[in-house]
């Protein structure tokens, strides 16, 4: 029995059985990675190599950015949307189905995979928080067993730089979002700009292939492909620009009160159906009651379906610019996985592809991410790794973002350091008996550009779903996602489920309170606020 546990393993833990995966041996070298401590408090790293005689595992991440878990043409979700790629990597390697962040937006997200640590443990609480100096990123820990590591695509946490960062041997990058078309790029500390409408998830594989036709296969190598699509505003390639225009769309049930008629949606962007409505679905329940204020508001806000953009674009122009603009993303996959097929590289290397977020499209009236409903805190999360991987594997249990840098390190046969909160699910991936958490935690913190979601804190088991706010009178949620995965039927006043909801409480704050959380960001102001109700006021 292998007992994989994260460091703050104070968590229940549940044992996960074999998924009859091959039993190949792990290609990596057998190195144990010490933390230690010097005089001054600043953590060093020891690493200390016995034999083996296995070659170390090349790993490719490829992470695209609110790219939500369901989107994927093999899940069928959207029945007109064509995955190749992806639908490869899920028949012919792992599917995680059921992958997670711990807090659902861009920069915190990435700190967390870079780092292994939850949003209160690194500090990037928001997209303008810098990473602190004393963050240690896990390619540096590579660097250190001898891989040749690469970075290409959006950093985006901080400051607003595209200068190289620690940990990387090779760097492409670009400032903040970047830009679809005719981007800048700093390559190796020197800025290029392109032109002749140039598209971003064409260039940035481009230079991914760069980098892996540099390598000479006497090093293990990481490379880190982090995609700018398929971030709003949504932007397709040319040859995808269309694709699915007319295609019809399937509203979410939640998108809509329990009493609203087809005339309200006249002027808003979307056009549903009678059948799309739950007043015209007798055994849909939606307890509209309990939905929060807050989430009822944000209706008529930047991330609502009425006033999405502060009406920039109609809702279904949106939703079919998002499924074009995955279709590049997915090319891009294809690109990768073909390079290394050709140039005999596959067995040897895992790739991993994930996104950073999830997001709504129209669930609870709402767009975008941040909040702890399913469409956003959910992400794809597939390997393909044909030397260790048995094709269709599906994997159950939950796994966060905070788990990719034990993962990868493990691929590398690197001990997590001490100071990251996830652990690695490499076993799962080959078959092992593991045992496993049995819940995952989840945190935001309110924004002041956005300041209609509020700090939350939630919890999730297989089960059921607690979420708490903090800093707005109005209702908690509870939710039996195995009863209700709509999170339709918010529970929290029901009588049956008290004491549920008591013990999911006191289970957010015994995290809290073991990994140093119990404590909310303040930032100061910076001028005047611009959101639509108060804009210009201070």
């Amino acid at each position: 029995m292998t007992m994989v546990e994260s460091n703050h393993n104070h968590e229940n833990m549940i044992r996960i059985g074999k998924r009859n995966i091959i039993g190949a041996g792990l290609f990596g070298i057998c190195l144990i990675l010490l933390g230690c401590t010097n005089e001054s408090g600043t953590q060093q790293v020891q690493s200390l190599s016995s034999s083996s005689d296995n070659e170390p595992m090349n790993v490719v991440f490829i992470l695209s950015d609110d790219h939500r878990y369901d989107f994927m043409g093999f899940l069928d979700k959207v029945p007109y949307l064509e995955t190749p790629n992806m639908d490869r990597m899920a028949q012919q390697g792992a599917h995680i189905q059921n992958a997670f962040v711990t807090t659902s937006l861009c920069s915190p997200s990435r700190a967390s995979i870079l780092t292994g640590q939850y949003t209160h443990r690194h500090g990037v609480v928001d997209n303008q928080s810098p990473v602190p100096d004393s963050a240690k990123y896990f390619p540096q820990y590579l660097q250190r067993a001898g891989y040749e590591t690469g970075f290409v695509g959006k950093w985006h946490m901080g400051h607003a730089s595209a200068e190289p960062r620690k940990g990387f041997d090779y760097w492409a990058s670009f400032k903040g979002q970047g830009s679809y078309f005719n981007p800048t790029l700093n390559i190796n500390g020197d800025q290029k700009t392109y032109g002749d409408s140039t598209y971003i998830s064409s260039l940035l594989t481009d230079k991914a292939i760069d980098f892996l036709d540099q390598q000479n296969q006497e090093k293990p190598f990481f490379l880190y492909l982090s995609h700018k699509a398929v971030h709003a505003e949504f932007k397709p390639a040319p040859q995808d620009k269309g694709k699915y225009e007319g295609e019809k769309i399937n509203y979410p049930l939640t998108m809509f009160p329990s009493d609203f008629q087809l005339s309200d949606a006249e002027g808003k962007g979307y056009n549903p159906r009678p059948e799309d409505l739950p007043r015209n679905n007798p055994d849909f329940t939606y307890n509209y009651k309990d939905v929060p204020n807050w989430v009822k508001e944000q209706r008529n806000s930047w991330h609502g379906v009425d006033y999405m953009y502060h009406g920039q674009i109609p809702f279904d122009d949106f939703y079919q610019r998002y499924l074009e603009t995955v279709i590049g993303i997915d090319r891009s996959i294809g690109r990768v996985i073909d390079y290394l097929e050709k140039n005999e590289m596959a067995d040897n290397t895992v790739i991993i592809y994930m996104g950073d977020n999830g997001f709504s499209f129209g669930e609870h009236g709402l767009i975008d991410k941040r909040q702890a409903y399913e469409e956003s805190i959910r992400v794809p999360m597939l390997v393909y790794a044909p030397g260790m991987v048995e094709d269709g594997t599906k994997i159950e249990p939950m796994i966060q973002n905070i788990d990719i840098a034990p993962t990868i390190l493990g691929l590398a046969g690197l001990q997590a350091p001490a100071n990251m909160d996830g652990a690695s699910f490499v076993p799962m991936l080959k078959g092992n008996d593991i045992s496993w958490r049995d819940k995952i935690y989840y945190e935001y913190f309110w924004e002041r550009p956005f300041p209609q979601t509020p700090t939350m804190h939630a919890v999730r088991t297989d089960s059921f779903k607690y979420i708490r706010y903090y800093g707005v009178w109005d209702i908690n949620g509870l939710y039996n996602i195995a009863e209700d995965p709509d999170e339709s039927n918010n529970l929290i006043r029901n009588p049956k489920y008290q004491d549920v909801a008591k013990r999911l409480n006191a289970s957010i704050f015994d995290w809290l309170q073991r990994t140093d959380g119990m404590k909310i960001p303040l930032k100061p102001d910076h001028g005047a606020r611009f959101d639509h109700k108060y804009d210009n006021t201070y």
